[in-house]
């Protein structure tokens, strides 16, 4: 009888172990991954606050959001096994740059500068996407969140959703345009490009003469660590 009992509860052990497996797997990767979904329905919000900023992108494949002021633009892609040379980036106006000492020829092979402008970003991978029914601006941030996971980033300090765009650029986005949730103050960061100043300085930039973009640390999270790290920002209050 105790040895039955004893295996009874073993197999209950089992059992609940590999239920709470099941429920991790599904929190980080699955159909419960709260930070993916969320961040499909604020970046939603965006597209629905901005629509005007939203446009097709054919020179790139894929869609672009701009700036209030038209001087930089988040880009994605719509099919990542036709895009050629990244599938999510930042285009932005060089002029500010190139004013501050910018010498283009000394920047990394991730950037690349054309008719006034920089782009930065990454390749992700080659799937093709299978949509169900029309590709929409939406739809294909939908595809990015579920075939590559990891390039999305959520920053705890802003509240914000984002994009990781490769040697620390990123697209941010508010996860709540009224209040950031982390502070309980007023969210007035609705959407934020983000660039690396390390590369720029490096080919000349003095940060202090940048104009239209703020040079300031910002709370960067990695390894399980908070860490101050400059950033170039330009942020925006959309609503």
């Amino acid at each position: 009888m105790k040895r039955n009992t004893k295996r009874l509860l073993a197999a209950v052990a089992v059992l609940a172990a590999a239920a709470v497996l099941v429920l991790v797997f599904q929190l980080v990767g699955g159909n419960l991954d709260v930070v993916g979904k969320q961040s499909i329905a604020s970046f939603d919000t965006v597209l629905k606050t901005i629509p005007d900023q939203v446009k097709a992108d054919e020179a790139n494949g894929g869609w672009s959001l701009m700036a209030p002021d038209g001087t930089a633009r988040f880009i994605w892609s719509k099919d990542y096994s036709k895009s050629a040379l990244h599938d999510v980036m930042l285009e932005l106006d060089a002029q500010p740059f190139v004013a501050a000492g910018l010498d283009a020829g000394k920047l990394p092979a991730n950037y690349a500068s054309y008719d006034g402008m920089l782009m930065v970003g990454t390749k992700l991978g080659s799937d093709e996407f299978q949509y169900n029914g029309t590709a929409t601006p939406l739809a294909s941030y939908e595809q990015l969140v579920n075939k590559y996971r990891s390039t999305l980033n959520y920053h705890t300090a802003l509240d914000h959703y984002g994009v990781k765009l490769g040697d620390g650029n990123m697209f941010e986005w508010a996860k709540d345009m009224t209040k950031n949730t982390t502070t309980g103050k007023d969210q007035d960061k609705d959407i934020v490009f983000v660039l690396n100043p390390e590369p720029l300085i490096a080919a000349g930039v003095d940060p202090a003469k940048v104009t239209g973009w703020v040079y300031a640390q910002v709370a960067v999270e990695e390894n399980g660590q908070t860490l101050q790290v400059y950033k170039f920002l330009k942020p925006f209050n959309i609503v």
